[in-house]
């Protein structure tokens, strides 16, 4: 079936959602899990773990410095001086000694040194990532590489457009006949074009897909289309050729394995009748008969 279909394919986009919907149905034949959510959404941009903790200790450090602030300043509400207390647990320092501005103080500046190494630890792991994206984006794809340093990519937070909107609005630009005046200049650049011979069609043949998957990955994750490259390897014209031979295999393998069993069943006989020969013939002979 799956022949027929990319034999009937004259797109590259048609053959994507063949391959994918060949992909799924043989994980639906072996009862494998399969997500479609990230299917053309995109990768998810997930923080890790480490970063939300350094990020979580960045915000408490920051609301007690705040605490701590306002004690100094003179605010001596009970909540405020639990707190306080809090932060000098385990230590010597009571509120109640001559140097506690001091001791307060050199707290404050402890903790704005703290949050100073955490954002740099942050900013240096943010850093090293985006290097190493990018040097592996510029081997896999530069024009996309120079798009994003030249256009960094945005995400919409403002609500949806109206498609009825959208719809109307590019109709009435494209859809309504316009006359434009086009100056000298363009018969000047036709002219200068008309010497340049145009480019071949491109013509991908299936050898053309097989030498850029070769070398890739087989379960990387996906790009927008969520069609890993091991569908494109395994997908074969001689698939009926290695089906035949892995049932031939898995054949001779049972029979391996049925002799095993009959050879322990045999084996296991001989030793358990040898046994009741010597404690309980009478027993033995009834179990020939």
């Amino acid at each position: 079936m799956l022949v027929t279909y990319l034999e009937a394919s004259r797109d590259l986009c048609e053959t994507d959602s063949i391959l994918f919907g060949a992909a799924l149905a043989v994980c639906r034949i072996i009862g494998a899990k399969v997500s479609t959510a990230g299917r053309a959404t995109g990768h998810s941009s997930a923080i890790p773990a480490w970063r939300r903790r350094i990020e979580e200790r960045i915000a408490k450090a920051r609301a007690l410095i705040g605490r701590l602030i306002c004690f100094r300043s003179g605010n001596n509400r009970p909540r405020n001086v639990r707190t306080v207390r809090m932060a000098f647990a385990g230590t010597n320092v009571s509120l109640s000694q001559s140097d506690v501005t001091q001791k307060l103080t050199e707290r404050i500046d402890d903790l704005k040194q703290r949050i100073a190494a955490w954002g740099k630890r942050i900013r240096r792991y943010t850093e090293r990532s985006t290097r190493f994206n990018q040097n592996r984006l510029f081997q896999s794809d530069q024009k996309r590489l120079y798009e994003s340093l030249e256009r960094p990519m945005v995400s919409g937070t403002g609500p949806a457009p109206n498609q009825a909107d959208t719809v109307a609005f590019w109709r009435g630009l494209w859809s309504e006949p316009v006359n434009h005046s086009e100056g000298p200049w363009t018969e000047v650049v036709a002219s200068q074009c008309a010497g340049i011979t145009p480019m071949d069609p491109v013509i991908i043949t299936p050898d053309d897909v097989a030498e850029a998957v070769r070398r890739a990955p087989n379960w990387k994750s996906p790009g927008l289309d969520g069609l890993h490259h091991y569908w494109l390897k395994g997908f074969m014209p001689d698939v009926m050729q290695k089906l035949t031979e892995r049932i031939d295999d898995l054949k001779q393998r049972i029979a391996a394995w049925g002799k095993r069993i009959w050879r322990y069943t045999e084996r296991s006989t001989r030793f358990n009748q040898n046994r009741l020969f010597q404690s309980d013939q009478k027993r033995l002979y009834k179990s020939l008969e």
